[in-house]
């Protein structure tokens, strides 16, 4: 018989705009908590990598198969009662609307939140990334901040990465999730 525990939820989105950390958080997240991490740029349609690395913002056509693919993975680790966390930027409330839809309720997210000069010095930082840093001010113009939204907790990213990673998880500890046996 399944209960309800405190647990962190069986799947997170690591999410903001890019340079603000997804990745590296999302990693750390997944192994402190012995979950799976899947990258969400890999899940990208090759057009979409190709648009944003000609510096071509995309728009809501263009991430909503990427969104898909995203909350379809979510699905298939929640079906077989796996832990996944996933970096996703999750820009609007539709777009993680999505994605909870998918996960059937049982997601978090982590919204990593950051000064444009900060993420601009990261982005410029970065060897190596298809998103160039002058998409960022799209990005930024395109996210609507989760605030208020069930299941998000929020963390500043002028912390060291433990601190973040410590901070999202004491956020999403209290959580009840229905998991696993």
């Amino acid at each position: 018989m399944k209960r309800e525990k405190m647990a962190p939820p069986l799947a997170v989105v690591v999410m903001g705009v890019s340079g603000c950390g997804k990745s590296s958080v999302g990693e750390r997240i997944a192994a402190q908590n012995g979950m799976a991490f899947l990258e969400g740029d890999q899940l990208h349609p090759p057009q979409n990598v190709e648009k944003m690395a000609q510096g071509i913002p995309l728009t809501d056509d263009d991430r909503l198969p990427w969104l898909d693919r995203i909350g379809a993975k979510i699905s298939t680790a929640l079906d077989a009662s796996q832990g996944l966390v996933i970096s996703c930027s999750a820009l609007k409330r539709s777009y993680r609307d999505r994605l909870r839809q998918a996960a059937g309720g049982r997601l978090a997210f982590v919204f990593l939140e950051g000064s444009r000069d900060l993420l601009l010095s990261r982005m410029q930082a970065r060897q190596g990334h298809f998103m160039p840093a002058s998409l960022l001010d799209s990005q930024l113009q395109t996210l609507e901040p989760p605030a208020g939204e069930p299941g998000v907790v929020t963390v500043a990213i002028d912390n060291a990465v433990d601190d973040i990673v410590a901070l999202a998880c004491k956020g999403f500890s209290g959580m009840a999730v229905k998991g696993g046996d």
